[in-house]
């Protein structure tokens, strides 16, 4: 049976105690040294490793669950756990950014097109025959609401129908990316979009003609409809966000 690598944890420097202890171990989690699931030593063995006060090392570990790297658990068995490096806490940090319009409508934009243009592309080379009935699916659903007039039910649908070709583009980072940015960007479009029936049935036949367009096999041509989209609903916003300010 292999020994299981232990991580090598060094005195830390006086004028940068703090810094380095969060350092040490968070090297040891990102190098896999220390894994998901694997228990940190126990206080006492951590404050003779660093040569810390108990102060220095709570305080560092504090930071570390802070970065989503670590877990606490407190009571019998306790002791701080390594977690998997998710996303939780860019996650939290972004949608927040969105919501309290930290963002201009200008950065939400200009990202916007750029991201919606490489997942349209990415999503007509990789989406499969279930893939285009799915998201046709979420089309009929958007035409019935647009129908009826049925503002926050489009967008819900909207939303989805963005997120899906997330998941179909395959790729892992701009599938997070739409979440995050359509599961907040609602108050933009409270704040400087007025979404009238006309921007309703406009926004269906931009997604329809993409998801033609992915249907077909024209990746290009899904590009660019995602990004002219994605760019004129923008323009529009920046002039009402300009009267506002």
């Amino acid at each position: 049976m292999a020994l299981k690598a232990k991580a090598d944890f060094q005195k830390v420097k006086k004028n940068r105690i703090f810094q380095d202890v969060v350092d040490q171990i968070q090297e040891a989690i990102l190098n896999r040294t220390l894994r998901p699931g694997d228990m940190l030593p126990p206080e006492r063995e951590l404050r003779e490793s660093f040569n810390i006060s108990r102060g220095t090392l709570r305080e560092s570990l504090r930071v570390l669950e802070q970065k989503g790297l670590i877990e606490i658990r407190l009571g019998t068995g306790g002791g701080a756990m390594i977690k998997n490096a998710g996303t939780e806490q860019l996650t939290e940090t972004l949608g927040l950014m969105i919501r309290s319009a930290t963002l201009s409508v200008q950065d939400i934009g200009e990202f916007r097109q750029g991201m919606e243009g490489q997942i349209a592309r990415l999503a007509t080379q990789r989406a499969t025959s279930e893939d285009i009935a799915c998201l046709e699916a979420l089309l009929e659903k958007a035409r019935i609401k647009t129908d009826q007039g049925a503002v926050d039910a489009f967008l819900d649908i909207d939303q989805a129908i963005h997120k899906e070709m997330g998941r179909i583009a395959g790729n892992a980072l701009y599938q997070y990316a739409a979440q995050v940015i359509h599961d907040n960007i609602r108050k933009y479009y409270d704040n400087f979009l007025e979404f009238t029936q006309e921007r309703m049935e406009e926004n269906l036949l931009d997604l329809k003609l993409i998801v033609k367009a992915m249907r077909e096999q024209h990746p290009h041509e899904a590009t660019r409809l995602a990004e002219q989209h994605v760019c004129r609903f923008n323009e529009r916003m920046q002039k009402k966000e300009s009267q506002i300010r």
